[in-house]
């Protein structure tokens, strides 16, 4: 993942709190699974100790990850946010021009993003094609099962 991350301030303490998990809890209990593991003999034939160094990749993979995320991450201010347009972090309430169904989605980082709680990523197709229009505009958005036909109602915070 590359480029630059904007983040809430929360997400990001959230994302500094899980890196300190895994690092000085997870890392050491790797570590000690596979010494474990070791300590039973053959290492060719020994799956335990397969699984162990497996799981221990995984988790350094994660770490790094993470790690990339926070060194790129910018926390945003709500308070600083333009609201005549819809831009990361602001509540954008929507008509679906096919199906008449109001719908209300926060736009943030992938990171943050949770459909189950309306917040939806600035990279998702619907969060691209919302970026920067204004209320009133209708947006057609171009997703896996084909167009959709957004009118802007409000945005806000």
């Amino acid at each position: 993942m590359s480029g630059t991350n904007y983040v809430t301030a929360e997400t990001y303490e959230k994302m500094k709190a899980e890196l300190q998990q895994l690092k000085t809890v997870d890392r050491p209990a790797a570590s000690h699974a596979i010494a474990e593991a070791r300590e039973k003999g053959d290492l060719k034939e020994n799956a335990e100790y397969d699984a162990a160094k497996e799981a221990q990749g995984l988790l350094e993979a994660k770490i790094k990850s993470l790690e990339g995320v926070i060194a790129n991450a910018r926390i945003l201010d709500e308070k600083s946010i333009d609201t005549s347009k819809v831009s990361i972090l602001t509540n954008v309430t929507l008509t679906n021009l096919n199906t008449k169904k109001k719908v209300t989605y926060k736009i943030v980082s992938e990171n943050e993003a949770d459909l189950k709680q309306g917040k939806i990523s600035v990279t998702s197709p619907i969060g691209k094609g919302l970026l920067g229009k204004t209320v009133g505009e209708t947006v057609d958005v171009q997703v896996p099962a084909g167009i959709l036909k957004f009118r802007i109602e409000e945005i806000g915070l």
